[in-house]
């Protein structure tokens, strides 16, 4: 709408010498509407229209009536993804150095939020007339700020959009959700028995917003930005999806990866005479694995695959609902992800994803378990054999290995978090009939996730300006890629482009790219650094530092100066976090009724011995339900009241240990509880009853990952126990609950 400060009309001394200036929408008739579909860990080859065996019809559809890039590039992780995305500038520059989970490390750069100096899209477009809606995975805020305390001050709602439905960390489970509506949490509106699926939810809120704005005010556009959380782990998908493709990677990697390079070439979507090069280090031959090896990583690949073409599906529900209602071909329609496929799987997939959070390539081709003694379970194969018909569905967290992370990055080098182009070069395709008349061409000139929003203001016609909110702004530094709709052989505008993430580094200049990756606390002096003429080796195979020395020397000059302008120092090995001593509170006080406790603000029940003190009313053995639940079935714990006696259960990677106390508990008001006494891996539960003892269990093996999110009064979210039916809501009353960290 326009504001106040833009008044037009005359403010004379009465109304009759006064000419009013009617607020409006400031968007010319007819003005377009957008769409931005963000896919997550999706990488260069991952599509059917760029080389995949699996199916995307909807988003192959785009391809052949808009525009396909194969020379675009984003960051190698998400939330810098994002935040470049949305505002058009470095992501360095705007705070955002690597996710934000982490907060405030204390430096410009690494501040976990975008700068107020740097609007979004839809904060620009807002000001504009549009309606701005945002749908999915956020992952621009402050991790701790995850709660509905909030502060909520980088949530959608407060950086432009109008409404929001999806989710504020960097992954969700699909089933059972942590799901937040605009500025307040929300349960799942169903569950995975009656069919219940997070892309499909998403989509139908998508639809809602975008039918609630046109019943009403059909003359305004819209802003929709789409990011479903899918290709990110845990990869789940309706059984039918995965199903499908039963066998279809029996052959394996190897042979998977040389299909898609075949494709591709044929598609014409990567130059002749690319190379294909060797596995990545750390990828076995798939003719060493064993067969059960091989039933456990196709299983995971298969759930990959069917999880992409069923969030294919729900964008063919989105695209098919505009053009149901004639807007179809008056939307710029993006889409493309956040970076490549990734390598958290390690090198031999997992079921249950986050147990060992260090899998990546840099660990010597090994797991966190396997360098400090304790390999993970899912390493197991011949026991997992039992569990395969899990992966996909609700009692599964899976992530792919290698191997099958490389196949997707046909035919590039490396993975997410790698600035080789196997992190950070990701299918894109723009559909827009009105300005697109080669339909279904391929551009191949070089661009960068900040040029998303310079080419759709430049598209709209809107000049961003110089305050909002009160910031002055600083500039965008993206270049519009709307020069290559009409010419796919005119050389690129863009001058030049850094990378940098967790220490590896790189720099795109005139056709060349120079690259490094960085061993965690390497010194950054001693890294070696590869020369590729991208513009004769698409896949960087060719390392041509020996050959061009002060080539490459010019071009790592040539970073510094870019790193100094955009903020990238001070260089960081891992993820940005608080240097100084942690704030997280070691005594948490609930009392409800209450919202779930966002993941981030659950209590730390993984990191050694802690307390739990409930003050309940009990009116009788009728009296039952859930005091206290954390975390969900594969994961986690639930204190709760059943047939008259204090019960606890605490899962570890799905294996249950149960114990019921013998003793009944008295009517009235008491404090119950328990405590939890960490001995090394494993721990022994005490339960309680006005501070006496009425039983004890051994806990043989303490979970290896936090528990995410915590109820009181009820377990809503995903069920800890087949013991009881959801939401199972304590009948008596609680007072308080509270839980004391050592």
């Amino acid at each position: 709408m326009v504001s106040p400060d833009r008044f037009r009309g005359r403010i004379g001394t009465t109304y009759k010498d006064s000419e009013p200036d009617w607020f409006s929408p400031a968007t010319p008739a007819g003005a377009p509407n957008v769409l931005v579909i963000l896919l997550d860990d999706t990488g260069f080859g991952n599509l059917g229209c760029y080389g995949s065996t699996i199916d995307t019809p909807n988003i192959d559809a785009l391809a052949e009536n808009g525009l396909r890039y194969n020379n675009f590039h984003v960051t190698p992780l998400c939330s810098p993804s994002r935040a470049s995305l949305l505002t058009g500038r470095n992501h360095h520059a705007v705070g955002v150095a690597t996710i934000t989970g982490g907060g405030d490390a204390g430096f410009p750069n690494q501040r976990g939020r975008i700068s107020p100096h740097a609007a979004t899209l839809a904060e620009i477009l807002r000001e504009e007339g549009y309606a701005t809606f945002a749908l999915g995975k956020w992952h621009l805020n402050p991790g701790q700020h995850n709660s509905v305390a909030g502060p909520h001050d980088e949530w959608p709602l407060q950086r432009g959009f109008n409404r929001f439905y999806g989710f504020l960390p960097g992954a969700t489970d699909q089933f059972y959700p942590e799901l937040t509506y605009d500025n307040h949490a929300v349960p799942p509106p169903s569950t995975p028995a009656k069919g219940y699926h997070l892309t499909e939810d998403l989509t139908d809120h998508a639809i809602e917003f975008i039918n609630d704005l046109k019943a009403v005010r059909p003359e305004t556009p819209f802003f929709t930005y789409f990011s479903p959380g899918a290709m990110h782990n845990p990869h789940q998908a309706p059984k039918a999806y995965i199903e499908k493709y039963r066998g279809c990677f029996d052959e394996g990697w190897d042979v998977m990866r040389q299909r898609y390079y075949e494709q591709q070439l044929a598609l014409g979507i990567i130059p002749p005479g690319t190379h294909l090069p060797p596995r990545n280090p750390g990828v076995k031959p798939w003719e060493t694995l064993s067969q059960n090896e091989r039933n456990f990583v196709c299983r995971l690949q298969e759930t990959w695959a069917g999880f992409l073409e069923h969030t294919d599906a729900q964008i063919g529900r989105l695209i098919e609902h505009l053009r149901t209602l004639g807007e179809l071909d008056n939307t710029v329609v993006i889409l493309t992800a956040d970076n490549g496929t990734s390598q958290s799987g390690g090198p031999y997939g997992v079921m249950n994803a986050g147990v060992s959070p260090q899998r990546n390539a840099a660990n010597d081709g090994r797991t966190v378990g396997e360098k400090n003694g304790r390999p993970a379970p899912e390493e197991n194969f011949d026991a997992i054999q039992e569990k395969l018909d899990d992966i996909g569905g609700p009692n599964s967290y899976t992530d792919i290995p290698w191997g099958w992370a490389q196949v997707g990055n046909t035919p590039l080098r490396w993975y997410k978090q790698d600035t080789h182009a196997g992190g950070v070069r990701v299918p894109m395709i723009i559909h827009y009939p009105s300005a697109i008349e080669d339909a279904g061409g391929i551009r191949g000139q070089f661009h960068y996730v900040t040029d998303i929003t310079p080419t759709i203001l430049e598209i709209l016609g809107v000049q961003p300006r110089a305050q909002y909110r009160g910031y002055d702004q600083m500039p965008i530094t993206g270049t519009s890629l709307a020069y290559t709709f009409d010419d796919g052989d005119c050389p690129t505008r863009k001058p030049i482009q850094y990378f940098e993430m967790m220490g590896n580094r790189g720099l795109w200049h005139d056709g060349w790219m120079a690259v490094t990756r960085h061993e965690f606390d390497d010194d950054y002096s001693t890294e070696e650094w590869e020369l590729h003429h991208l513009d004769e080796d698409f896949s960087e195979s060719n390392n041509l530092a020996e050959a061009e020395p002060d080539r490459l020397k010019r071009m790592i000059e040539k970073w510094w100066v870019e790193a100094r302008r955009n903020d990238v120092l001070p260089l960081r090995s891992s993820v940005a976090r608080r240097i100084e001593v942690s704030h997280d509170p070691l005594t948490y006080h609930f009392v409800p009724p209450m919202a779930r406790v966002a993941s981030k603000q659950s209590p730390t029940l993984e990191r050694g011995s802690w307390s739990l003190a409930a003050d309940v009313d009990i009116a009788g053995e009728e009296t039952e339900g859930v005091i206290y639940a954390q975390g969900k079935s594969l994961d986690g714990l639930t204190l709760f009241v059943q047939g008259g006696v204090l019960c606890f259960v605490y899962t570890v990677l799905g294996k249950e240990t149960v114990f019921r106390s013998a003793t009944k508990l008295p009517r009235g008001r008491i404090t119950v509880g328990m405590t939890f006494e960490r001995n090394g891996d494993a721990g022994t539960v005490t339960l309680m009853m006005q501070s006496q003892t009425i039983g004890s269990v051994d806990i043989p093996d303490v979970t290896r990952r936090a528990m995410r999110g915590a109820e009181v009064g009820r377990n809503r979210h995903a069920s800890i126990t087949d013991l009881y039916t959801p939401p199972y809501a304590f009948s008596g009353t609680i007072h308080f609950v509270d839980i004391h960290v050592e």
